[in-house]
């Protein structure tokens, strides 16, 4: 469905519901055979976006030359034969008949087993770079302004010549890492395909025109995919020079155009200048603009470079955390292409293994709900990362759709009223756990809850790696952080523990989307309280800890027991003390309560 926009996604794993608005062209596609007559009279002329500016376009065209269909659309925002028909050109000399004015855009509803996301990404504008001076010296282009202008199909039909004056460039400068590995300007992570892509072009210009001198400033050459080295060296071998150095401005002489390059040398030891006739800056690759979007419909998480994450960087590298959805390419990480064609791959053979199944196997994590006690509040449809429980209106117990609930927990501790228990990590198994560390020299431990994905793994990967750390540490696993409980917190202080640590995902790298986000509410609620009981904060610790920081989870641990060596026996007394009375009066109030309610109910 070309030129059509997904608008909405709902359901779960093999039973999605997906809106599609088919925009309209205002050109029959099935009619019309490309002649181009429409074009040859339509007055209006804008820059072509395809050709990054370099040349126009009408406002009926071709988007590309390899467009599926191979036929004309109208862009509305362009064209001047809106109502009233001020203009209709292009329909009076088409003799198909296949421009109508009045087409309008089409709502198209699919069902759908599975959703594989493979929206690409953006490229970075390096305008914000001043000193390259890519907004003011035309003779600066982009790596995607040099494509166009050496392809055949380009809009010098691969006569390669500068922007500036159309004259073939003899000198030419590459620029790497723009917009990439700077966490002040641009992105702090590599771009993967940035090196590679000029070596590339750097050959091209020299088979094309073997008088040409190429010089590619650099921090480093990143050549690890399969004869990557080869095509580099030869490269070298070329006569391209590699210096090692990031350009600090480049200046440029207005009665020429040319360029001059500003480099620190490599010894420190002053500058030197290069001059060029063009440089190309080799501009990095950026999540799509849109992506807010694609996440919002598909209910998936982020990364911190702010591309889509997976459910399992290893073990699921194409599964998005939502079930159902696989990824491919440059929407979950920058990427070349024989990569994305190897991911493409892989989430096309998993959609097939989910749709061939006719029926799909859950771990038995799932949620569940005891209608008798719930009181209709809808909290949990609120905190539901997956959207996988349904609200039956106020007052009604809302149903759990149990293949799309991922088990996080989230659910069972937002429930006032402890309705929801989630298979295998109930709150009486939490709870004996907690008593069953505290049964004995409760002050001389640490009670630490740790999720699955990435705190427990840390710590895992800490004992695997021989790491040192204390042994005062307990921990107890739940999938998530978010399964952790309030009364799960407070349980192990009123039974002495001295020191509590609650440890997961980092803030915005949840396994569950956005689970966590409630960890950090549910503590800092605890922390307020513990402010107004009179009991230190420092208690109780909260961590973000990854599967692969086995060092900070040895770390926190060393931290965690200098902590509890200074609460002294008479604090966790009167912790101890004071959480109890508190206890008890909500328990006497709860009792109250229910005595009330089975008072009115025998009325």
């Amino acid at each position: 469905m070309a030129y059509s926009e997904v608008v909405n996604v709902s359901g779960f794993v093999g039973n999605f519901k997906v809106t599609v608005k088919k925009k309209a062209r205002y050109v029959d596609e099935k009619e019309c055979t490309a002649c181009g007559e429409c074009v040859e009279v339509c007055p209006v002329t804008r820059p072509d976006e395809y050709q990054t500016g370099f040349s126009t376009r009408k406002a009926i065209n071709i988007p590309f030359p390899q467009a599926v269909p191979a036929s004309y659309l109208i862009n509305m925002d362009d064209c001047l034969g809106t109502n009233p028909i001020a203009c209709g050109k292009c329909a009076d000399v088409c003799e198909k008949k296949c421009i109508d004015f009045d087409m309008q855009d089409e709502l198209v509803e699919l069902e759908v087993g599975a959703v594989v996301v493979a929206t690409g990404m953006d490229v970075y504008d390096p305008s914000e770079i001043d000193e390259y001076g890519y907004a003011r010296f035309p003779n600066v282009i982009t790596s995607m302004e040099f494509e166009r202008l050496i392809c055949a199909g380009g809009p010098t039909e691969g006569h390669f010549v500068r922007p500036g004056d159309g004259t073939r460039p003899k000198r030419i400068g590459f620029i790497q890492c723009v917009g990439s590995r700077s966490a002040k300007r641009g992105n702090p992570y590599c771009s993967n395909i940035c090196c590679m892509n000029t070596v590339k072009d750097t050959l091209l210009l020299v088979d094309h025109y073997p008088d040409t001198q190429c010089s590619v400033f650099y921090m480093d050459i990143r050549a690890f995919g399969k004869s990557f080295e080869d095509f580099y060296m030869r490269s070298k071998e070329e006569g391209v020079r590699y210096i090692r150095n990031i350009p600090g401005e480049i200046e440029e002489d207005p009665a020429t155009g040319n360029l001059r390059v500003v480099v620190e040398k490599t010894d420190g030891q002053g500058i030197e200048f290069h001059d060029f006739d063009m440089i190309v800056l080799a501009t990095g690759v950026i999540p799509r603009q849109d992506s807010p979007i694609i996440r919002k419909l598909l209910t998936l998480s982020k990364t911190s470079d702010g591309f889509l994450m997976e459910a399992h960087p290893r073990l699921k590298p194409v599964d998005a955390p939502t079930r159902g959805v696989f990824m491919a390419g440059c929407a979950e990480s920058p990427k070349d292409i024989k990569d994305s064609v190897a991911q493409a791959g892989a989430a096309a053979s998993h959609a097939n293994i989910l749709l061939n199944a006719g029926e799909i196997a859950i771990e038995a994590i799932t949620s569940t709900i005891d209608i008798a006690s719930c009181n209709g509040c809808e909290l949990c449809v609120d905190v539901c990362p997956y959207h996988a429980i349904q609200s039956n209106g106020k007052k009604n117990a809302p149903t759990i759709i149990t293949a799309a609930c991922a088990g996080c927990g989230n659910c069972g501790a937002a429930c006032p009223t402890g309705s929801i228990e989630m298979k295998h990590f109930t709150d009486i198994q939490i709870e004996a756990q907690v008593d069953a560390i505290c049964e004995e020299n409760a002050g001389e431990k640490v009670v630490a809850f740790a999720c699955n994905w990435c705190s427990y793994a840390g710590g895992d990967f800490a004992g695997i790696s021989r790491l040192q750390y204390p042994t005062d540490a307990r921990l107890i696993r739940t999938m998530c952080s978010a399964r952790i409980d309030e009364e799960f917190i407070w349980r192990a202080f009123r039974k002495g523990a001295a020191m509590v640590l609650v440890s997961g995902c980092h803030y915005a790298d949840c396994h569950y989307i956005s689970a966590n986000r409630q960890t950090v509410q549910r503590v800092n609620r605890i922390w307020d309280k513990m402010d107004r009981l009179g009991i230190r904060a420092e208690r109780l610790q909260l961590e973000g800890i990854s599967a692969a920081e086995g060092q900070k989870f040895a770390k926190v641990m060393r931290d965690i027991k200098d902590m509890r060596e200074k609460v002294t026996k008479e604090e966790i007394d009167e912790t101890v003390r004071i959480l109890s009375e508190e206890h008890d009066k909500k328990m006497k109030k709860k009792a109250a309560k229910e005595a009330k309610k089975a008072a009115g109910a025998a009325a």
